[in-house]
């Protein structure tokens, strides 16, 4: 039984809401059980049985709660909406928008997913290239776009920005799209021009909490400095979950300047705050944070010239004293985790890495990872110089830590996992990364690469696209499960070249399965590739039709 439109019971009176709630009750215990109410069964013909009674009984309480409401004094009419400035879509765009916001998950009630392309994994492809010409939404599309960042998070930073200001219009009158208002900083309020300080200084005096983040954000990418001193002039009466995402702003543009700041955070009163202040004192090597720490990091570590090879050794602290505990080391260990190794680990992460190097004999970060450690305490060490690899974005360090692609143990768990080489991949260039990744996966195909090739530029370079094409031809006619390699199936439909679609043709053919493949294999692989060749000619058409 459904329920009247909620638009229309708000203001209904408790007699209504009551004799509504009675039909529901019946409804669900089941007419056997409980008769409709004598004062609707009334409503229905003489001699009806019960479950006809109840239909009739809801259809006539459903028109009169429809039809019941009061007169009410006129509202006045909303604002018109703001104009929208930048240019129309296309015509060719705009239907092909309308086709992928037409497009529903699960529409084809899951399980195979046939040839066809995946219209809503196509979206934040079309909203960026959008986008990027700064094109203005269709007002006729902005509902359905709303309702897809709705269900999608992340969509909504892309969705938003190509809605524009009518779409916080339509968020202030609709109650399901006020997800658009805490999701635009400020809730659509435009921020005060940077140089005009006193609205600047209102505006952070008196602001919501989203407002004075944007305009956190939008100081500090221009103006550092101030940005920091406008923090600082309110630091003291902020509480602590508004200064933790406060001091987050300060990862924009930082420098030795923001030190003595910083420095001050490490006596916070919330642990969180310490511990961020830290990190960022640690991102900068000529802190004086990061010189305690390697002095502390330095003195756990050193080489061992008396074996046949030198020899890392490691002497981890036996305590976690106030002063380390101040500088943002964290003195409880993880269930599972030592105490000294926990310590160990935090104390080499914060240590500028130039700190090695000088430590141990002068010698290149190549040279020192291939050292040999002591005492199964590489795992503790190189996973540590990794973090602070990243940290650091020190493109050197994590060359060195990654080694070459095709290496033995870069397939395997190894000293580095492959979580960590991801994230030291990020601090190389595009076409570096992608040149390790595709290595990687001519050496050691697909079945690990899922995380690496998640943080390679789009479109993937050729080479890469082609390391990926060639290892899923191998993968099918090797006779393995087409499903096994469905993650990347879909990372390649979002992220090959377009320009690969030819090139793909002579691989959609249903192949001949060897004789330990899976039942159908064959027809699997070939849709799949099928797919593939039809979403790339899609992207293709997508980014020319939105071409100026």
């Amino acid at each position: 039984m459904e329920p009247p439109a909620p638009g229309v019971l708000a203001d209904h009176g408790h007699a209504g809401a009551t004799a509504w709630e009675g039909l529901v009750t019946t409804a669900l215990l089941g007419t056997d059980r409980r008769t409709p109410p004598p004062s609707l069964s009334a409503l229905s013909a003489p001699g009806r049985e019960a479950p006809m009674a109840l239909l009739d009984a809801a259809a006539a309480e459903t028109v009169r709660r429809r039809a019941g409401l009061r007169p009410a004094r006129p509202a006045p009419r909303p604002d018109p909406a703001p104009e929208d400035p930048r240019p129309p879509l296309p015509a060719a765009a705009a239907r092909r928008l309308a086709l992928l916001l037409a497009d529903r998950p699960g529409a084809s009630g899951g399980g195979r997913r046939g040839a066809a392309p995946d219209l809503m994994e196509l979206l934040p492809q079309w909203l960026a290239l959008a986008n990027a010409h700064h094109y203005a939404a269709p007002p006729e599309t902005l509902p359905a776009l709303l309702d897809a960042a709705r269900g999608r998070t992340d969509l909504r930073p892309a969705a938003l920005t190509f809605a524009g200001p009518r779409a916080l219009w339509l968020a202030r009158l609709n109650p399901d799209w006020r997800f658009a208002l805490r999701a635009t900083p400020g809730g659509g309020t435009t921020l005060p021009h940077l140089q005009d300080t006193e609205n600047v200084q209102q505006l952070w005096q008196e602001g919501l909490f989203a407002e004075r983040v944007s305009l956190l954000a939008a100081l500090r990418a221009q103006d550092a400095t101030t940005a920091r001193d406008l923090l600082a002039s309110t630091w003291a009466t902020e509480r602590a979950e508004d200064r933790l995402m406060f001091l987050d702003s300060l990862r924009t543009n930082l420098t030795a300047e923001d030190e003595p700041f910083l420095e001050q955070a490490l006596a916070d009163r919330s642990r969180n705050v310490r511990a961020t202040a830290a990190e960022l004192l640690s991102a900068l090597p000529g802190s004086a944070l990061a010189a305690r720490m390697a002095v502390r990091a330095g003195a756990c570590v050193a080489l061992d010239h008396t074996r046949d090879t030198p020899t890392i050794t490691v002497e981890a602290p036996h305590e976690c004293d106030a002063s380390m505990e101040r500088d943002g080391v964290v003195a409880k260990a993880p269930a599972g985790r030592g105490e000294r190794s926990w310590w160990f680990g935090q104390l080499v992460e914060a240590a500028p890495l130039a700190t090695w190097q000088a430590r141990l004999g002068g010698r290149r970060p190549q040279e020192i990872v291939a050292l040999p450690v002591a005492d199964d305490w590489q795992a503790d060490l190189h996973a540590a110089w990794c973090r602070a690899a990243v940290r650091q974005r020190n493109a050197d360090w994590s060359r060195a830590l990654l080694g070459a692609p095709s290496a033995p143990e870069a397939g395997g768990p190894g000293a580095v996992s492959l979580a960590e080489r991801a994230k030291l991949l990020d601090t190389l260039g595009a076409d570096e990364r992608a040149d390790w990744v595709a290595g990687f996966i001519a050496t050691h195909g697909l079945s690990e690469a899922f995380q690496l090739l998640g943080v390679c530029a789009v479109p993937w370079s050729a080479p890469l696209g082609r390391a990926v094409v060639d290892a899923l031809n191998i993968a099918r006619d090797a006779g393995s499960y087409p499903w096994s390699f469905s993650g990347v199936m879909g990372l390649a439909e979002r992220c090959l070249d377009p320009s690969e679609a030819n090139r793909l043709d002579g691989l959609l053919a249903i192949p001949e399965e060897p004789e330990n493949a899976s039942p159908g294999a064959g027809g699997y692989w070939a849709e799949a590739f099928q797919r593939l060749v039809t979403t790339l000619r899609l992207r293709a058409a997508m980014a020319e039709e939105l071409n100026p």
